[in-house]
């Protein structure tokens, strides 16, 4: 298995010695070769004081000098260590003190030179925890005799050699856009070394958008060949449909529940079977209340962990949505196993919420069990039945009135509480991305487009309160989505954005921005004239959702007792972690407080949080699960980063494909920023941003007046600001940067006295 040194310390927790051997099986080091490497590895951080050796184990260092930070560089060679930590200082890095960390790298700094009230700290890169640039994007040129490859990113500032394959004639490649496998980093005095693994096209625009952001993100196309084999022999299933008695055991049989699933056209894999998580079933308890029951194909049964299909899904972390082109954690033989296709029997972790008549959960049960869809229906199909809910024929009446009580009377209460507590929806005209909850945007999308999905988005989104009420309830560790507020100085441009469109976006208190000012930005942007601009811009500001062990707030949800997401496990290996953790407590949970306890207490049920008064999970399993968590969140964040980066770029790249056969067009659009150097202006059409620079404003000398973000003419007293209509054409687009520009043809504003008072 490949490590990091990021990996191997992330191994080491409290202080704890740990030998070697135990660092092999936990790395999975199973060839001499990996067992060398980890060895060097060992040795290299023994000698510059990161580990320390004793009685023949291995202890972790801990340095208040070193501190843990990804290296951010820009095109002109500044770089500088930015630190997770909220209010922590930016460390500069000069260009001698890299030690070949490139731009993205996670590293350990060292400060050399403390900062002052004007100047950043200073400091040197001690050790690089992890490569960011695997690979890269290049064009290929000779050099004395050979070839060497420039990287299109301008923020990598090197040249790579070119390793020669026999198989490959690099000559055709000269000046052609071309993917570069790294396989030697800087060493000393000599360059990065890599292969071509693929010659994209003369230029970006010669390329296929995807295979760009591919490789530019470093996302793998195929699975390899352990991960093949072991699809090939992963368990199929029966053509009856039907699930083996054996593997009925300890489960909750649901099978005769009338169950529904639906899906927003589900995405499908090679073979064109749609990959289906989630059903629904719903039922009256005696009392009267509703019991709603979310029903999670149980992938954590099938996928053992540490298998070479688990340590895939987990190293991918997140299915990555490029248009129509999916990148699955899972080979297509996981999707035929789990999927929970109608007539199908298949074996779910299921969550049955009791709702008051509020929409609150009462109380709940969390149960691996068995299910058998009867009805598999997309959004529109859903919203087909709904609509001619009077005239469905007989044998349509079930369905049509489950979904009636799901979507008419249950979500909008459950609805009605989350906006109670402040809550706010992001409203977006484009499709949603396949996850039915929160997302990685981490809030809910309303969209008149897909009513449905807005709706099912509320139900599944209690699963992620109910499961960490339950981690929380029993003491077990957690894995939680948390989302922090957004950063008041950000959000300036939008507010008085809103002031000149006669809006009011001022939040409540002026030094915390709160959701229920979000849900006032929204109600105002519903009744502007410009609601897709600035609902796109108000997305914009959102801080992404991240994992975390601790139960902390999250913005976009208003929400502060802790949320776990879990109904995804075949597209986010988090809620396959979530699942598995689960089944831990069902399969090693103590359900008394000893064994010669009578009363038996199910630790499936919210009402074991009162009962349970002992620690559930054994020591030694509460801790390891403890450590996998933690070694897990930053690797995760990494990979819902460049998940989302990539499905951002993807859209860039269309946008600015779409603009450049538009190129000489001219469009009605908002300033929605300005800066010294220009101001930006949001295609309202196309919601397409382009750039006027302020060299292209012929007409006269144009300043920047920061305290009312516009720029002024001298002469002309023509003013261009926050929220001006205007009319531009499409000058010029640079595809693979997605820089559109804009030269003005009419529109701004007269500048007023206070324009011209000085910042």
């Amino acid at each position: 298995m490949e490590f990091t040194i990021a990996t191997l310390l992330a191994q080491f927790s409290h202080d704890k010695l740990v030998a070697g051997k135990l660092l092999e099986k936990k790395l999975n080091c199973q060839t001499p070769e990996e067992v060398h490497k980890l060895q060097v590895a060992l040795d290299v951080l023994e000698k510059i004081g990161v580990l320390t050796k004793e009685l023949g184990k291995y202890r972790r260092v801990t340095s208040e000098e070193l501190v843990e930070a990804k290296l951010r560089c820009s095109s002109k060679g500044f770089c500088f260590a930015i630190q997770e930590q909220d209010g922590a200082d930016d460390i500069y890095i000069r260009e001698s003190h890299l030690s070949s960390a490139w731009n993205g790298d996670r590293v350990l700094v060292k400060t050399i030179k403390e900062g002052t009230r004007r100047r950043s700290p200073e400091g040197e890169v001690a050790l690089i925890l992890d490569r960011a640039n695997p690979s890269l994007l290049a064009r290929i040129k000779r050099h004395n005799g050979s070839y060497r490859a420039i990287p299109l990113d301008d923020r990598l500032l090197f040249e790579v050699d070119v390793q020669d394959k026999p198989d490959q004639d690099l000559e055709d490649a000269i000046d052609h856009l071309v993917h570069i496998e790294i396989i030697r980093y800087p060493l000393g005095s000599r360059p990065p070394l890599g292969i071509v693994t693929k010659v994209l096209g003369s230029d970006a625009e010669a390329a296929a958008d995807t295979d760009l952001v591919c490789c530019k993100h470093d996302l793998p196309h195929t699975f390899n060949p352990e991960v093949e084999a072991a699809a090939r022999n992963f368990p199929k299933p029966a053509p009856s449909g039907k699930i083996a008695k054996a593997e009925l055991k300890n489960r909750l049989d649901l099978r005769k529940q009338f169950t529904v699933a639906i899906d927003p056209e589900p995405f499908l894999d090679a073979e064109g079977t749609p990959w289906i998580e989630n059903a629904l079933t719903l039922s009256k308890t005696p009392e009267g209340a509703w019991q709603l029951g979310i029903h999670i194909a149980d992938v954590a049964h099938y996928v053992e962990e540490n298998s070479p299909l688990d340590r895939e899904a987990r190293k991918r972390g997140t299915g990555i949505y490029l248009g129509d082109f999916v990148l699955p954690i899972f080979p297509e033989a996981v999707t035929r196993r789990c999927s929970l296709l109608s007539g199908q029997e298949r074996l779910t972790l299921s969550l049955l919420l009791t709702l008051d008549k509020n929409g609150q959960i009462d109380e709940f049960e969390i149960q691996p069990s068995v299910v058998k869809v009867d009805r598999q229906l997309s959004d529109r199909e859903a919203q087909e039945l709904l609509s001619n809910a009077d005239s469905a024929p007989a044998s349509q009446k079930e369905v049509v009135q489950l979904l009636s009580d799901l979507f008419f009377t249950i979500s909008p209460v459950v609805k009605a509480q989350r906006l109670q507590r402040g809550g706010f929806d992001v409203v977006l005209e484009t499709a949603p991305t396949p996850y039915k909850d929160d997302n990685r945007l981490g809030a809910l999308v309303t969209s008149n487009v897909f009513p449905i999905r807005s709706m099912l988005s509320e139900l599944l989104v209690l699963t992620g309160i109910a499961v960490a009420k339950h981690l929380q309830g029993l003491s077990l560790p957690g894995l939680y989505c948390v989302q922090t507020e957004p950063d008041l100085v950000e959000l300036e441009d939008f507010i008085k954005l809103g002031e000149n469109l006669k809006l009011d976006l001022e939040p409540e208190f002026e030094e915390e921005i709160r959701p229920q000012d979000y849900q006032h930005f929204s109600q105002e942007i519903a009744k502007s004239t410009s609601p897709k601009v600035l609902a796109h811009f108000l997305k914009s500001t959102l801080k992404p959702r991240r994992y975390s062990t601790h139960p902390d707030f999250y913005f976009g949800l208003a929400y502060a007792h802790g949320y776990s997401q879990c109904i995804s496990p075949g597209q986010r290996y988090a809620d396959l972690t979530i699942q598995r953790l689960l089944h831990t407590l069902f399969d090693q949970g103590r359900d008394r407080r000893s064994t010669r306890s009578k009363q038996i207490v199910n630790l499936g049920s919210s009402n074991a949080h009162s009962e349970v008064n002992w620690n559930v999970l054994p020591a030694a399993v509460q801790s390891q699960w403890e450590t996998t968590i933690t070694e897990l969140i930053p690797h995760l964040n990494d990979r819902d980063k460049i998940a989302q980066d990539a499905e951002e770029d993807l859209e860039g790249l269309q946008k600015a494909e779409q603009m450049k056969e538009r190129t000489g067009e001219v469009f009605q659009g908002l300033i929605t920023g300005v800066q010294s150097y220009g101001f930006f202006v949001e295609i309202e059409e196309l919601l397409v941003e382009g750039l006027v620079h302020v060299s292209s404003l012929k007409d006269d000398w144009y300043e920047y007046r920061s305290r009312h973000s516009c720029l002024v003419g001298r002469k002309s007293r023509q003013a261009y600001r926050l929220g001006d209509r205007i009319e531009v054409q499409v000058k010029s687009v640079d595809y693979y940067r997605q820089q559109i520009d804009l030269v003005t043809k009419s529109g701004g504003s007269a500048a007023s006295d206070e324009d011209w008072e000085d910042d």
